[in-house]
């Protein structure tokens, strides 16, 4: 078979214009030294903050330091797979976390990887997890009332959508419990809900789990858990992950509620990693940009302008205090970082008040903008009232004579803390809220003993949900959120207190 010399030379050439030049360029170095789950890498010198490293055995890193000779990264799964003098490829990407619906009801580490057995999360879409937060012109001040279900809270201590309100206490006082009321009081009511469980033991986070599961909360909740047993670099990204989720409805014109539980384990988390990649230590030993490590987090929540869609995050962190200490390093930064603190005082837990907040040092920088109008007219005095009465208390210990006026303010504030007291997951809606504080604040519990004032509570409910005349009154109450006939009111209120009598 002959060959035409022709022919050969015009394939050469028909191949030569098709040809498509393709330059693939890969930065690889190697690792000079690696341990704790930090490893040093040498040979990437062009990698960037936050990038995506592959390290062999398909172990996944995350650049931290970028030093002068080496590139510092933490490790981000078995880091006891990585050895000196392995090869590390460079990704070009900044690390991302699977986003979107498909996420509802599961339970994720920090990676997007699932953790309850279920199979796949099938992600379509991703974001990177550390993004600026939306600036000011695109956000509208918080005016919608998220409504907790906790009385005292809904009263004392109002919580807007796109707000952030801190949750502070000792350990043991109650704190998550608050967070898992709220996510459990936003059934129905169109929130999606992601509990950030940093730090904590995995029974913790099951108990959490099946809670919610029973309530039928996690019909619209995520849970993004980094357990006490996974490594530092997992704590310090699971409320990032968290919330680059929670951007993806709120974008979308939803609502999210989530919660951080809790900070200071991700402040002690950030500090370990820090340490180790030798930055250096400041007061505590926390490096120098702990305070950016939660306001840059922090900010990311807020309530979107109507031209984009009016979605917003409510963020609730959860701060651990030492002995009561609010005045501490990490708790006085998340404070100045938050729009008001909801702070849970030990005493109060021991001595049978719960949720036991102390309403002098809880306080909200929203207020009456995140109440509905229903709950702002009855709760005004309220707090005057407990702290009238918690000044005079300490007075009658000494067993003085009281005159009238002093008696009738401390009965009052007695069955103020009583009406206040409210059960676990015994959420209740805003209407009969209303109907409890207009009750105390007209004066028809100062009848009632105090032994009687839960089961009168329970009762006058009850009365306005079934009896016929007075079940349109608490009827109006919920469909326009205020108190419009109060004469009507009192009169419903007072035939039921006269047969309680």
């Amino acid at each position: 078979m002959k060959l035409d010399p022709l022919e050969i030379s015009s394939l050469l050439k028909e191949q030569i214009k098709k040809y498509e030049k393709q330059i693939k360029t890969e930065q690889i170095g190697s690792v000079i030294s690696v341990g704790d789950g930090i490893a040093l890498v040498y040979g990437i010198d062009k990698a960037m903050a936050g990038e995506l490293l592959i390290f062999p055995d398909g172990v996944y890193g995350m650049v931290q330091n970028l030093e002068k000779n080496h590139v510092g990264a933490i490790l981000l799964n078995d880091s006891t797979l990585v050895k000196e003098g392995m090869e590390v490829k460079t990704t070009g990407k900044i690390l991302e976390v699977g986003v979107g619906e498909e996420l509802i009801g599961r339970v994720i580490n920090p990676l997007g990887q699932p953790l309850d057995g279920l199979g796949e999360v099938k992600t379509k879409i991703t974001r990177p997890i550390e993004r600026k937060a939306t600036g000011v012109i695109e956000r509208q001040s918080v005016n919608e009332p998220l409504e907790t279900g906790i009385k005292v809270l809904d009263a004392l201590v109002p919580i807007g959508r796109g707000q952030r309100e801190l949750i502070i206490g000792d350990r043991q006082t109650g704190k998550t419990s608050i967070a898992v009321d709220t996510i459990i009081n936003q059934k129905g009511k169109d929130v999606i809900c992601i509990y950030v469980a940093i730090g904590q033991k995995q029974s913790t986070v099951l108990n959490v789990y099946e809670t919610l599961k029973q309530f039928g909360a996690m019909d619209f909740s995520i849970i993004v858990a980094a357990s006490a047993s996974d490594p530092a670099p997992l704590l310090y990204l699971a409320p990032y992950s968290g919330v680059t989720i929670a951007e993806e409805f709120m974008f979308k014109g939803k609502h999210v509620l989530i919660i951080y539980d809790d900070l200071t384990k991700h402040a002690i988390a950030y500090r370990e990693l820090s340490l180790l990649l030798r930055r250096p230590p400041g007061r505590e030993a926390f490096p120098g940009d702990v305070f950016y490590l939660h306001s840059r987090l922090l900010e990311r929540a807020a309530k979107l302008s109507d031209a984009l869609g009016a979605g917003s995050i409510t963020a609730l962190p959860i701060i651990e205090t030492q002995e009561g200490d609010i005045s501490a390093y990490i708790p006085t930064n998340v404070i100045s970082i938050t729009d008001g603190q909801i702070f849970l005082q030990s005493q109060l837990f021991y001595s049978g008040i719960r949720p036991a907040i102390n309403a002098g040092l809880s306080v909200s920088r929203v207020g009456g903008a995140a109440q509905h109008k229903a709950i702002k007219k009855v709760s005004g005095t309220l707090r005057l009232d407990l702290a009238s009465y918690r000044e005079l208390e300490a007075f009658t210990q000494f067993g003085s004579d009281l005159d009238d006026a002093t008696k009738s303010k401390l009965d009052r504030g007695e069955r103020t803390v009583e009406i206040l007291k409210q059960g676990l997951h015994e959420t209740m809606p805003f209407e009969l809220q209303a109907l409890s504080f207009f009750a105390l604040s007209n004066g028809f519990l100062d009848q009632i003993k105090i032994i009687d004032v839960k089961r009168y509570e329970t009762e006058l409910h009850r009365f306005f949900q079934t009896d016929a005349v007075a079940k349109p009154v608490l009827e109006e109450i919920r469909n326009t959120r205020d108190l419009k006939d109060r004469d009507l009111l009192k009169k419903e209120i007072d035939r039921f207190t006269q047969d309680f009598i």
